[in-house]
């Protein structure tokens, strides 16, 4: 399935998202030639409606379209068919950020590309690699890390100040790549937002005229660092529902529940409802897959009420996300006194 070029396809520079398919077929590498060695890998479209990927690129190889570009460039182009249809995926597709090396999910034609991708990307030596992306809900722009080391933390700060380290979900890009380079992704804000585009342009440009990226730690006091400690899913098949409390849902939220993104909430409170009656409860995976719901929700009166601090993140109300995804993560701050840098 995987499609090797060195050469842009005629219309890309212009071409819409839905409109990709008209000049590649499927998954695509395009390696193109720079000044210096050592390329920067940068993956777009792994969701096939987050477009920030693609505008990103495209804003940035403009620049370069009669020069030299300062160094070699590695872009893969991933799910084209689900963009076609403004889809994060296709109906019962796989999604293509989580099938890469690492992944719990049964070997396929889309994790066989993605480990071709990663044995390609293996032979390049690799300066650094970002994988741009979009999300649904009320989120900042920031970076999301596998590894607290001095490089990977300096390469997240060139996107923003705040940073996420994550252990799951499994078989994403960028845990995959952290064994190659400084790895990153980048969380641009909500498809259309023209300042995540922007900040993605410039962090690709940094990173393509870079020689290298710093070597030690930055003062605690330059970024924040949190780290991602649980992952909320509802239950298969149970309804669900935003604001209103009279439509036949099992579960209830409030309808701006992702404005709760990345605000500290302590113990006692409320974060959703029950329909009484119902069994159903929110599932909490910690970050061996295991669900720890009742060290987070006590339930009362068929209220979820939170029983420790935490931060939410990627909280969304978009309910096709929840169902391919999750309802959004649990968070707590990373204590970097207590950890090893990770070589």
């Amino acid at each position: 399935m995987l499609q090797i070029r060195h050469d842009l396809p005629e219309n890309f520079l212009t071409q819409r998202v839905q409109n990709l398919h008209c000049d590649l077929s499927g998954p695509t590498l395009i390696h193109l030639p720079g000044a210096r060695k050592g390329p920067v890998f940068v993956s777009i479209l792994l969701h096939g409606n987050e477009d920030v990927g693609l505008k990103a690129i495209q804003e940035v190889l403009l620049r370069y379209q009669r020069r030299e570009l300062p160094r070699e460039l590695v872009l893969f182009v991933g799910n084209i068919d689900a963009a076609k249809h403004g889809l994060r995926k296709m109906p019962d597709g796989e999604d293509f950020n989580r099938v890469w090396p690492g992944t719990d999910h049964a070997t396929s034609e889309i994790s066989e590309c993605m480990r071709q991708v990663f044995e390609y990307a293996r032979s390049q030596k690799l300066f650094v690699s970002l994988d741009l992306h979009n999300n649904t809900g009320s989120n900042p722009l920031y970076g999301c890390v596998n590894r607290v080391d001095p490089r990977t933390i300096q390469l997240a700060m060139l996107f923003s100040r705040t940073i996420v380290h994550f252990q799951r979900p499994l078989g994403v890009q960028s845990a995959a790549f952290s064994e190659l380079c400084p790895s990153i992704t980048c969380e641009c804000g909500r498809i259309g937002d023209a300042a995540g585009v922007q900040r993605a342009a410039a962090l690709i440009d940094a990173c393509l005229h870079m020689m290298e990226l710093p070597n030690h730690m930055p003062p605690s006091s330059d970024f924040h660092l949190l780290h991602t400690v649980a992952t909320l899913k509802i239950p298969p098949n149970c309804p669900i529902a935003f604001g209103s409390r009279d439509n036949g849902a099992e579960l209830y939220f409030s309808q701006d529940l992702d404005h709760l993104n990345f605000r500290p909430l302590p113990p006692g409170t409320h974060f959703g409802f029950r329909r009484p009656g119902s069994n159903s409860r929110l599932a909490v995976l910690d970050q061996n897959g295991v669900d720890v719901e009742s060290d987070y929700f006590d339930l009362r009166e068929d209220s979820f009420i939170l029983q420790r601090s935490i931060v939410p993140s990627m909280l969304t109300t978009n309910i096709q996300v929840i169902q391919d995804d999750c309802l959004g993560y649990f968070m707590e701050e990373f204590d970097l006194s207590s950890n090893i840098y990770q070589a």
